[in-house]
């Protein structure tokens, strides 16, 4: 070959080089100033990710430490539709070890549109674990949390639930989200091309949840719910509510309504049965509220115990006329004896000799009207009509406890207010959270220490000769007041078929340690509070008495001698 062809060949072969090498410099400038942007975040959405990790829900206690809310261990998988080369030979094995439909997973790792896509929220671990094992591309799994009820129905309307997310729905749940809930942490991990981790970049960290610690005790929740349910069966009843107290503290001991539910099946739980209806639902009280009546004339200094009146069987008051719940001639009443024996008559003797603003401005002393800001979610304040907007026979209702709605809640710490000397202090639920204490509760005096001794006194009687002679517990002594309301009727007055029979009172009435009220909706049979709920009061008082240890009062073969 001659030395001038070798030349033009090498020149050629130059050339070809500068032009190869023009075209890769161009192709490389075009990348990194046109599209470096794209591709980098490109390249990070396959390399970085960044992953939840949920903070621990705090537990809920009991007083005794029982877990009544904890969370257990469950495993979250999800994947990467981007990395997962083969959905056909990937889906069938997600399915069989997760307990899946085949199809649905199949379609989700199908989706190449999508980067993250959840598989299974909060699996069985156990499986999780199986497919795990396998490593497969584009499969990822990080650790959440179950929330669990292990006492089931006991205090399930007080502690509610949490959801999917586990952010509280309802109860106590819900009340406090925030405290319970924590602060999820976030980590960002770095992958390789086949999915694989290979560093964690940054983390965030995770603030745990606080637990929660309860007034309620559990097995004495557990016994007033089977209570409320042998009661409503033994009536035919639509529902049952129980709230126990101790008057010294507001600590809430049990809080039931029946029927009740199992908190772990909250996804099939009727809205209407999920609420606590001894805080969220009014009712009439019926003769339950003439302690409010008493209390007001005694205070005021208007009669004492032994103030008699003469008392028609009847009473006109503008257009109604009232008449006791048992006929009877003409009679002479004290004070003691229109309480005891629940004279509708005598209750509104009292409250003319109060006249219509006295008798308002006593309710609104009781707190009626007003929510008590118990520590749960959704508290009603009840119905109290002003009094410039009573009419004339307003005041012939309102005393024996018609035209007028309170929440079970209400009327209970009330009563507990007359055993704790006429201090009422305000109803709680939750001791503590975390290692705070919560708020101290509210206190303010409604009646006078006398006073309220001599509502005791007068309860008594209501107990040992009057109309809650059911209520009597050997060996204590017991005070308190029936209650028989008729339910208002939808169309107008009031049913005389529908009834609320309640009871409400306190023991060891010599030395106070439990208010309890029961109240029992539309029993069949029988209405009377003395009747229906007295038992129930009974029943409860004498568990919470024994288990509780406190000890008698009196004799065993009296309760009142």
């Amino acid at each position: 070959m001659s030395a001038r062809l070798a030349d033009r060949r090498i020149r050629l072969l130059v050339a070809l080089f500068a032009a190869v090498f023009a075209v890769a410099l161009a192709r490389a400038t075009w990348l990194q100033a046109v599209r470096a942007p794209n591709l980098a975040r490109l390249a990070t959405s396959q390399q970085r990710e960044t992953i939840t990790l949920p903070a621990r829900r705090g537990t809920i206690y009991d007083r005794l430490g029982t877990e009544l809310a904890l969370g257990e261990e469950a495993t979250t998988v999800y994947a990467n539709p981007k990395q997962i080369t083969s959905p056909r030979a990937v889906a069938p094995l997600v399915a069989r070890d997760l307990g899946l439909d085949e199809v649905a997973v199949l379609a989700a790792l199908s989706d190449r549109s999508r980067g993250f896509v959840y598989l299974a929220r909060k699996a069985d671990p156990e499986r999780a674990k199986a497919l795990e094992a396998r490593h497969l591309v584009g499969i990822g799994f990080y650790p959440e949390e179950r929330r669990s009820y292990p006492q089931r129905r006991v205090g399930s309307s007080v502690v509610g639930f949490a959801g999917l997310d586990n952010r509280g729905l309802a109860g106590l749940e819900l009340q406090y989200d925030g405290a319970l809930s924590g602060t999820d942490g976030e980590e960002t991990i770095v992958r390789d091309p086949f999915g694989r981790m290979l560093d964690v970049i940054d983390t965030k960290p995770v603030r745990e949840g606080n637990d929660l610690f309860l007034t309620v005790d559990h097995r004495l929740q557990a016994q007033v719910e089977q209570v409320l349910r042998d009661t409503r069966a033994a009536w035919g009843a639509k529902g049952a509510t129980a709230i126990v107290i101790d008057p010294r503290t507001g600590d809430i001991l049990a809080l039931a309504v029946e029927p009740g539910f199992d908190a772990n099946r909250y996804a099939l739980v009727p809205r209407d049965r999920a609420r606590n209806r001894a805080v969220t639902d009014t009712y009439e009280p019926g003769s339950t509220f003439k302690i409010v009546t008493v209390a007001a004339a005694l205070d005021d200094r208007l009669v004492a115990p032994s103030t008699a009146f003469t008392l028609p069987y009847e009473i006109h008051v503008a257009d109604r006329v009232i008449h006791d719940a048992e006929p009877r001639g003409t009679e002479r009443m004290t004070v003691s004896d229109i309480l005891s024996r629940s004279s509708n008559v005598g209750a509104i003797t009292l409250a003319l000799q109060l006249g219509r603003d006295r008798l308002a401005w006593w309710i609104d002393r009781f707190g009626f009207g007003h929510e008590t800001e118990v520590d749960f979610p959704g508290e009603s304040s009840g119905i109290v009509l002003p009094p410039e907007k009573w009419t004339g026979s307003t005041i012939g209702n309102v005393p024996i406890g018609q035209g007028i709605a309170v929440t079970p809640l209400q009327m209970a710490s009330v009563y507990a207010a007359i055993a704790n000397a006429g201090v009422w202090v305000q109803p709680h639920l939750v001791d503590r959270v975390g290692d705070r204490d919560a708020p101290k509760p509210e206190e303010r005096r409604i009646v006078s220490e006398s006073t309220a001794r001599l509502l005791t006194k007068m309860m008594r009687g209501v107990v040992s000769e009057g109309t809650g002679v059911e209520a009597q517990v050997p060996g204590y002594t017991v005070a308190g007041k029936t209650g028989t309301a008729a339910k208002p009727d939808p169309t107008g007055g009031y049913s005389d078929t529908r009834y609320v029979a309640s009871f409400v009172g306190f023991v060891p009435a010599r030395a106070p340690r439990l208010a309890i009220l029961v109240a029992v909706d539309e029993p069949t049979g029988a209405i009377w509070g003395g009747v229906v709920a007295a038992p129930a009061f009974a029943k409860i008082a004498e568990f919470a008495l024994q288990y509780l240890e406190v000890p008698p009062d009196a004799p065993l073969a009296a309760a009142d001698q």
